[in-house]
């Protein structure tokens, strides 16, 4: 049963990208934002979402829940996230945006999801996502949500007294 658990993050991750579901997001280097121009005659509203797995012992959640963002313009928000077990947790976040025909518009370009987090036991901590939206996006699409399952990879052996810096 762990061993299935510990997969489905990779195995979901290429299932999405093989049918195109989910409305997986885009990765942006620095250099690619640099180059859009933003377009300041238009706003399109983020939502942001945070969910855990039913397994996984975390408080999750963005610190904002909406913005308005101009397509072109770089942004920084964060997550929140909380340990709620007295052992080490090793969490890996997934992403997804809605509607599906915004997901190739929507790049981050720094982002929590990019590796596993480590958590020593009870320990809280700002979880940075610093995106773009491509003003390519269709005009028809006004509002783009973002939203991050939370999934516990703890190796089995790792769930004891030891601290995060340890892993």
């Amino acid at each position: 049963m762990f061993g299935f658990g510990y997969l489905m993050v990779p195995i979901y991750d290429v299932f999405c990208d093989l049918t195109g579901l989910n409305g997986k997001t885009g990765v942006a280097s620095e250099a690619q934002a640099a180059r859009l121009a933003s377009d300041d005659t238009r706003t399109v509203r983020v939502e942001f979402m945070g969910n855990r797995n039913q397994n996984a012992p975390l408080a999750f959640a963005p610190a904002v829940k909406q913005m308005q963002a101009h397509p072109g313009r770089r942004y920084q928000v964060a997550y929140h996230a909380r340990n709620e077990n007295n052992a080490v947790l090793v969490g890996q976040a997934v992403p997804s945006v809605s509607p599906p025909a915004a997901a190739a518009h929507f790049d981050k370009i720094e982002c929590f999801c990019f590796d596993r987090q480590p958590f020593a036991a009870f320990e809280s901590r700002e979880l940075p996502l610093t995106f773009i939206i491509d003003p390519d996006l269709p005009r028809d699409i006004e509002t783009v949500t973002l939203s991050y399952t939370f999934f516990d990879v703890t190796e089995p052996h790792s769930h004891d007294s030891k601290t995060a810096s340890n892993l």
